[in-house]
């Protein structure tokens, strides 16, 4: 569908730069090796901290012995849980309601250690590596207790992380009476893993702070600088306006960086107790084994119908392992996965039962897509399986439950409300570009021959929740020197923010890119502002920055009306020039640099923009996979990404978002797995062992878009940065499994690695 024209104020005589393939202004810097990270902020006489964390998964601390490591060079100071003085994070935070009070994680470990790679220790010393080597020399006694790493195990209690409490749910919501499965022709149930990842972000977590003339500064690789200072400030005992956080170019965060961590909280405490400035730079294991996971779901799929290909109920039952800690997110994702559980298809009944629980393993936190990957996956791989029952082509059946456009707003089974959709439109297209009756051909052919090489293909179609309203700051301020200042409450991750907000505010001013100037990242110079997440930003701060833009717009025109001495209602702006006149008469005109030298100081634009409700992008995928059944080695062949996030502000900054979350989709369902042995012990603990994936991987992707504006904004877009995650990792399973339904494998779980294929393949041999 071809997008709406986006009209902002009255008066509009230019061609509009958005929709436009504008590169990106933030690389140069970075290709130079220029890039404005928390590693290269200089401070002088800053020390140095270390972390000494659990090597056991669940124990009782019996002793830390820091007295020979204290006395070693360099070392100024060692702090346990004991003495650090700070509270539990959820005292000094704030309970999340539905979780248990006493589920507390403090910020080092006391009295009990709950996963392997739990800070139980800091070191404080003059270089990281007198830190590191301070480290080495504390002694800590841990008595071991039977770790708890098994779901259904922590559900029925055979051994309590909190004791007190007496049981391992974090939070839950049970179905009371599920649909009668005898009421149904068809009933297909499956049990289903939806694997626990890492984020792998380029950078690590990365901290500097500094405390002086009563106020401390932190210097953070965060996804939200607003909440970071609400973190350090309620932990500390601070008031917010006595915390600055800045934040630059961040590596990476992909949600893992949407909360301030412990240890980042510790960096703060030691500034403050110390005086001096404090940093600390994690090592990749750490990031691997102490930082925070996502996914991490058991899931059970019942799916109902007729044999014409009906779908009429659908149940799934969750398991969402929250780690030994219950994150803000990691308890809630699986409310996540509720909402969006019958994805793109109009399905009467839909029962969704979820029970977050406690492992000895590290916190579950929101990775890209957070619940809404995992929904997919479940009702994706539910429908194929469904069809695979009934025996009628997985096209047609996906085909047969889709609401038509005329549904929306379209209600989901699960009484949430979708704004906008052509679900038929992205399928028919990325079907018609991967040459679907082609391929089923070509498969048809190997089959036949008996080829070594099977040919499979997946299809998936997928729908996701993005924003989940909330506000974002704007303002527009036009500088006497007749420069452009846009500031924003979000917080670029990568994520090309001051390229799209430059754009929108030289559209709505009709001013050249370059002389728009973005400011973010610093909590003294921005009033407030929301964690970049949910792929909110170009929605909500993106509609700000318009919303501030055109309100400046307005202030000019009062200014321009006295200068020609006309009602402030008759001056319009020509955006293709930059100029302002009177209606009709645009002989005499004023530019933003006659009303800047004539004002003597900044105008202003401001805004607080609200979103009610959320958005709902969606598209269809197509995976093509050949697989050695001799081996069980997958290579992927195509990837055909069809994508609608509303209105495309900027298709080549829309084309990244989707290539890197195709990518983080297909290396969960081929490859990445972070894993425990049965004691608790990571075994994934680096890029070595954990296989993140690489471009050598995937193919070129081949991909389009469809453009179905939301109408809750005035940009008409939606959220597009975890689109790419949601399908792919569906498709490729389903390419996967299709490739082997002539050996009768009807499921395998993902990562599919080859030992998994071949042992379902030939599971005599194994």
């Amino acid at each position: 569908m071809s997008s709406e024209s986006y009209t902002g104020s009255p008066g509009i005589t230019s061609t509009s730069i958005l929709g436009n393939p504008v590169l990106r202004r933030e690389d140069d810097a970075l290709v130079r090796g220029e890039g404005g990270y928390v590693a290269n902020v200089s401070l002088d006489n800053a020390l140095h901290v270390h972390f000494v964390r659990s090597t056991v998964a669940y124990g009782v601390i019996e002793s830390i012995d820091i007295d020979f490591a204290l006395a070693m060079p360099g070392v100024v100071a060692i702090h346990t849980g004991k003495d650090l003085g700070l509270k539990d994070r959820a005292v000094a935070e704030g309970h999340y309601s539905g979780i248990p009070e006493g589920m507390s994680r403090p910020f080092l470990a006391r009295d009990r250690v709950r996963f392997v790679g739990e800070p139980v220790a800091v070191v404080l010393a003059h270089t990281a590596y007198l830190a590191a080597d301070a480290a080495e020399n504390i002694e800590v006694e841990i008595k071991p207790l039977p770790p708890l790493l098994s779901l259904s195990a922590s559900v029925n209690g055979e051994s309590l992380l909190f004791p007190e409490i007496g049981h391992n749910i974090a939070h839950q919501s049970r179905v009371e009476e599920p649909f009668d499965e005898e009421s149904y022709e068809i009933v297909v149930t499956q049990s289903l893993v939806n694997s626990r990842v890492a984020a792998v972000p380029i950078e690590p977590r990365v901290v500097a702070a500094k405390f002086e003339d009563g106020r401390m500064t932190c210097w953070a690789s965060s996804q939200g600088g607003h909440d970071f200072r609400n973190l350090v400030a309620k932990s500390l005992g601070l008031k917010s306006e006595d915390v600055r956080v800045l934040i630059g170019d961040v590596g990476g965060g992909f949600g893992s960086k949407g909360l301030g961590s412990e240890e980042e909280v510790v960096v703060a405490q030691l500034a403050l107790r110390y005086g001096q400035p404090v940093r600390w730079m994690e090592s990749r294991t750490e990031n691997l084994t102490g930082f925070v996971h996502g996914r991490a779901q058991e899931q059970t799929i019942t799916i109902a119908g007729t044999s014409e290909g009906i779908i009429e109920a659908y149940r799934l039952e969750i398991l969402q392992d929250c780690g030994a800690y219950p994150t803000r997110w990691g308890a809630f994702l699986p409310e996540f996965t509720r909402d969006m559980a019958s994805g793109v298809y109009d399905i009467e009944r839909v029962e969704v039962d979820f029970r977050s629980v406690l492992t000895n393993t590290a916190p579950i936190c929101a990775y890209r897509g957070a619940g809404r990957p995992e929904a997919t996956a479940a009702i994706e791989r539910a429908v194929d399986l469904f069809a695979l029952q009934i025996g009628m082509d997985p096209v047609e059946v996906r085909r047969r439950n889709l609401p038509p456009p005329e549904a929306f707003p379209f209600t989901n089974g699960s009484g949430v409300e979708y704004d906008s959709g052509a679900y038929e439109v992205a399928l028919d297209t990325a079907l018609k570009i991967a040459d679907y009756v082609g391929l089923r051909s070509e498969q048809k052919r190997r089959r036949d021959t008996g080829d070594k090489t099977q040919l499979g293909i997946g299809v998936s179609t997928y729908v996701e929740l993005t924003s989940f309203g909330g506000s974002e700051y704007g303002e527009v301020r036009l500088e006497p020197d007749g420069s452009v200042l846009a500031v924003t409450g979000s917080t670029p991750i990568g994520t090309g923010h001051e390229t799209s907000w430059a754009m929108i505010v030289a559209d709505q001013l009709g001013v050249p890119m370059e002389l728009v100037t973005v400011l973010y990242g610093d909590t003294d110079r921005v009033p407030h502002g929301r964690t970049t997440g949910a792929s909110r930003s170009l929605q909500i701060a993106g509609s700000a920055m318009s919303d501030a833009a055109t309100k400046l717009v307005t202030n000019a025109c009062e200014r321009v009306a006295s200068m020609l001495e006309a009602a402030p209602e008759d001056i319009v702006i020509d955006r293709m020039n930059g100029t302002f006149h009177v209606a009709g008469t645009p002989s005499v005109s004023h530019s933003w640099a006659d009303i800047a030298a004539l004002v003597g100081e900044p105008l202003v634009g401001f805004a607080d923009f609200s979103q009610t409700g959320s958005t709902f992008p969606f598209g269809a995928h197509v995976v093509v996979v050949e697989v050695d059944i001799e081996t069980g080695y997958v290579v992927v062949d195509r990837v055909v990404a069809v994508d609608d996030a509303g209105r495309i502000v900027n298709p080549l900054l829309a084309a990244g978002q989707i290539h890197g979350g195709l990518a983080q989709g297909i290396g969960q369902a081929l490859f990445e797995e972070f894993q425990y042995d049965k004691e608790g012990n990571p075994q994934t603990a680096n890029l070595a062992d954990y296989t993140a994936i690489s471009s050598t991987e995937v193919p070129s992707y081949e991909r389009s878009f469809t453009e179905t504006p939301s109408p809750r904004n005035p940009i008409g877009a939606k959220g597009i940065g975890e689109s790419g995650s949601v399908g792919s990792t569906a498709a490729v399973q389903s390419a996967v499994l299709d490739a082997l339904i002539p050996f009768g494998v009807r499921h395998i779980d993902i990562p599919l690695s080859p030992e998994r294929i071949w042992s379902a393949l030939y599971p005599s041999a194994t």
